[in-house]
């Protein structure tokens, strides 16, 4: 009995689902800096998320996801079945760029792109390996501060602020 496998329609030349990436944006960058930085003295660990494929655009964060001064631990089980998952990004409050030899045995398991992120947490000090722990390059797209327009706040157009509410004379000196 033949299995029935749908097929997906491809822009030509594009990346496919589940594509290794080879970009990131820059919000999902500076997102993860800011994580790192907020997280001193300890580590931060996160997944990455590319939409769409062969983009990294998204920062997700797991539910029960513990760290130390040494160590972040992910709870992979807590993952949303989602075929768009690329990685993990994870920080080194020391600086230090390289995988230990957790990082690899969690590069080797799960993923195809890890980004190990470095004090002092500015736009340089990252670096991105590939599921067997060697370093990569991922270009960034975007400008810094630039934020996805489904991200941005809603403000509505063509309306002016409400007026305040009437004072009422209790209220007054």
């Amino acid at each position: 009995m033949p299995f029935f496998r749908p097929h997906r329609k491809v822009a030509p030349g594009g990346p496919r689902l589940g594509a290794t990436p080879r970009t990131i944006t820059r919000h999902a960058l500076d997102s993860a800096l800011a994580c790192g930085a907020s997280a001193l003295p300890n580590e931060f660990g996160g997944v990455l998320r590319a939409d769409p494929p062969g983009v990294i655009s998204e920062l997700l964060l797991l539910p029960g996801t513990t760290a130390g001064h040494r160590h972040a631990n992910f709870r992979l089980f807590m993952l949303p079945a989602d075929l768009t998952v690329v990685g993990t990004v994870h920080s080194h409050p020391s600086g230090a760029l390289h995988p230990s030899a957790a990082d690899l045995q969690l590069f080797r398991n799960w993923g195809s792109r890890h980004l190990i992120l470095g004090a002092p947490f500015d736009p340089g000090c990252w670096r991105a390996y590939d599921g067997n722990g060697r370093e990569t390059h991922l270009d960034v797209v975007g400008a810094p501060g630039d934020v996805p327009a489904r991200l941005r706040p809603y403000r509505p157009r063509g309306r002016r602020a409400l007026p305040s509410s009437p004072r009422l004379p209790e209220d007054e000196p």
